[in-house]
């Protein structure tokens, strides 16, 4: 199906608070989002989070020999045919019960922070360049951290560490934050639709109990106009 709006939720620095995150993830699956930026600000909580989860499915008890071949014989199966995920404008219908881990890491998208030693790990990519239909995009944890070639080529970034949901937009690119999960007066999370028959996105932002805490922001993607924020 086609014309459909494609939605991923973007959250930020959580720092090891779980609850939080899984509140995040929650309100965004709840708002459609079946993809996730998750811009650091503590790169281990994703794996933290699964872990949780696997065990509160398990009723509590021990991760022993059966789950490891269980989720090795899952994995295998998984790597020999990955369904590819579901293009920009495509509906995908949801029929899972109940997630498995490998399927929940394979919505995620994730970069690290500066203060972790994932940052320094050179395997670990500090920045993500992803698409959003027709659109590049890079995920950041610290604006900070994009260069000269990111400035260049990118037309979205979408970036942690700060303490509000906002849209910057400089010339033709926008700077897209959700917010945090921890240390800001509200815990807030975003939402990006990608609207490719407008040529646009749509970001919006909610707290964890889902009230909107900014007016949904339209983000044409073919104008080239000044300095604004919004």
């Amino acid at each position: 199906m086609t014309g459909l709006p494609s939605v991923i939720g973007v959250f930020s620095d959580s720092y090891g608070d779980l609850d939080a995150f899984e509140a995040a993830y929650t309100l965004l699956k709840e708002k459609g989002a079946r993809r996730f930026f998750f811009c650091g600000g503590r790169y281990p909580d994703l794996d933290a989070w699964i872990a949780l989860r696997s065990e509160k499915l398990r009723g509590g008890r021990a991760y022993e020999d059966q789950d490891f071949l269980a989720d090795v014989t899952l994995y295998l199966t998984a790597s020999a045919s990955v369904p590819r995920p579901p293009a920009f404008g495509e509906a995908e219908a949801d029929t899972e019960l109940e997630e498995s881990w490998v399927k929940v890491r394979e919505r995620f998208v994730r970069v690290p922070e500066k203060e972790s030693l994932h940052y320094m790990d050179p395997g670990i990519p500090r920045k993500v360049v992803d698409m959003l239909g027709e659109t590049l995009c890079c995920i950041v944890h610290d604006k900070n951290d994009l260069d000269r070639e990111d400035l260049l080529n990118g037309a979205v970034f979408i970036h942690g560490k700060d303490s509000e949901p906002k849209v910057v937009q400089i010339g033709p690119r926008y700077f897209i934050t959700p917010g945090k999960l921890t240390g800001a007066a509200e815990q807030t999370v975003g939402l990006i639709e990608v609207l490719e028959r407008e040529k646009a996105l749509r970001f919006s932002a909610f707290t964890l109990q889902g009230r909107a805490v900014m007016d949904a922001q339209l983000c044409p993607l073919d104008k080239r106009t000044k300095l604004s924020v919004k």
